[in-house]
């Protein structure tokens, strides 16, 4: 990832309450520079996808091998594609001056979740597209196919991003960051971002749990998106005001001041502000004061490109630029994704929707690891939680209401039919079920210390583990 400002908690300013500059952005940048080990990984998959695209048509494993291995160059390429645009976001982030939970909400899981909208549209495009004749019935069969996988998606993907994007941040913050090895869930993250995904999830599970989905329930599910930005640009307000306060009481007091007096003025004013918040405020009052004195040039932020070893100087065209090139990829890194879920699917001989569930959603899912990964070594624990919960409310609400519309519209407004010779479509039951236990159990775990340790770390691997085990027997037919 590249060098960027952050508006979070950096570990300089938890060592020391000084009036000492942080480090210079060059330090963020060594920090947060070319991921040799990325590359690495990475030129080893590429190079072993050459080698079995030349031995894939001689025995069915080895073509199960090549088409594992594309996945694996996809997620790849959306990793790439995803990466510049996120660090496009983190810029116009900035320049709103949001927070980082509220940041992490939007920005950060737009620009995460752009695989799973992408893949779930092209499910469905091209179900209907291999549909010859143009019969209405095959129509909306192919339709219904295609939106099964889109849900298969889009449910796998808010699975790997609720439990295994914060166990993955915290082992490894619990070995990169002895001073302070566990992840810190401010509690607006789960009591905001958790209760609305929550909401979201069950009001899906409702719409699952009837035959058919309606083109109206797209609309429901957008109307409930604009609710959940409303309440966000609510709390930017809100924020921007306790920021405000906080300065002026450290412009009057001065810089050396103790978080702890800071934090019993301000609760004495009747405003409840956290310790981030301050140390927040903190910061950006001394850098204010270091620019005023010594007239230094504000260093413009940029967005890195290939693993970071590039690099490209960002303002407002440049972020416009990026942010449509990457979105351009990742729609086509997308396609050929949804074309190589569609042929494993064949290959194994088992329903599309039990591949998407795993294969498409963690490979869509790669962007939102990385990102929050990111978010939680620069320090910023709420918007490396808080981008999980964004980008499943996004997922649920964006990701599933366009294929429906765009379903709807390609059949004639037709309902999309979960039902398969009668009976719900094979994993659809399931999978409802699973969503609740999982959800419930990850956000208890969550809620419990408000914090993620090693240990919490490992427990939740192990829930992703159960929800492996039942794609594998569902897709062998032993589960419903």
């Amino acid at each position: 990832m590249c060098s960027m400002v952050v508006h979070g908690l950096p570990s300089w300013i938890s060592y020391s309450m000084s009036t000492e500059l942080p480090p210079s952005s060059a330090t963020e940048h060594h920090e947060n520079g070319p991921s040799r080990t990325g590359l690495l990984i990475s030129l080893a998959i590429v190079v072993a996808f050459g080698v079995s695209w030349k031995i894939s048509a001689q025995t069915e494993a080895a073509m199960i091998v090549f088409l594992f291995l594309e996945v694996c160059v996809i997620s790849i390429v959306i990793w790439q594609a995803c990466d510049p645009f996120a660090d496009a976001a983190q810029w116009v982030g900035k320049k709103l001056h949001l927070p980082g939970s509220v940041r992490g909400a939007t920005l950060d899981a737009i620009a995460s979740s752009m695989p799973e909208l992408f893949s779930g549209i092209f499910f469905v495009v091209v179900a209907i597209q291999s549909v010859k004749g143009g019969n209405a019935a095959a129509l909306e069969h192919a339709g219904a196919e295609g939106y099964g996988s889109t849900i298969a998606t889009c449910a796998g993907s808010a699975v790997y991003n609720m439990i295994l994007i914060p166990a993955f941040c915290a082992l490894v913050i619990a070995f990169s960051r002895p001073s302070r090895p566990t992840i810190d869930v401010e509690d607006e993250v789960i009591s905001r971002d958790g209760m609305w995904f929550i909401g979201c999830e069950m009001l899906l599970i409702l719409f699952l749990f009837q035959n058919s989905m309606y083109w109206w329930m797209a609309l429901v599910f957008l109307g409930l998106y604009g609710c959940y930005i409303y309440q966000l640009y609510h709390d930017v307000l809100i924020f921007r005001k306790k920021k405000s306060a906080i300065k002026d009481y450290l412009e009057e007091q001065g810089t050396d001041v103790e978080v702890g007096k800071v934090l019993d003025a301000m609760n004495a004013s009747g405003m409840h502000v956290s310790r981030a918040i301050v140390m927040q405020a903190l910061e950006e009052v001394r850098e204010h004061i270091s620019r005023e004195e010594l007239e230094e040039e504000e260093i413009s932020d940029e967005a890195g490109i290939f693993f970071g070893y590039f690099s490209v100087s960002l303002n407002r065209l440049n972020t416009i630029l990026i942010l449509l090139t990457s979105t351009l990829v990742a729609a086509a890194a997308c396609y050929f994704l949804v074309d190589v879920t569609i042929e494993t699917a064949n290959q194994l001989a088992v329903p599309a929707f039990f591949v998407a569930v795993i294969l498409a959603a963690a490979a869509s899912s790669v962007p939102d690891t990385f990102i929050a990964i990111a978010a939680a070594r620069r320090g910023d624990d709420s918007g490396a939680v808080s981008n999980a919960f964004g980008s499943n409310i996004f997922d649920i609400c964006i990701c599933l209401s366009i294929p429906l519309l765009v379903n709807s519209y390609l059949t004639g407004w037709q309902p999309v039919t979960l039902l398969q010779d009668g009976e719900p479509i094979a994993g659809l039951v399931g999978l409802r079920i699973l969503l609740v236990v999982l959800t419930i159990t990850t956000l208890a775990i969550m809620w419990h210390n408000r914090q993620l340790t090693l240990k919490k770390a490992l427990v939740l691997c192990g829930l992703y583990a159960v929800f492996l085990a039942y794609a594998v027997l569902g897709s062998l037919g032993i589960l419903f």
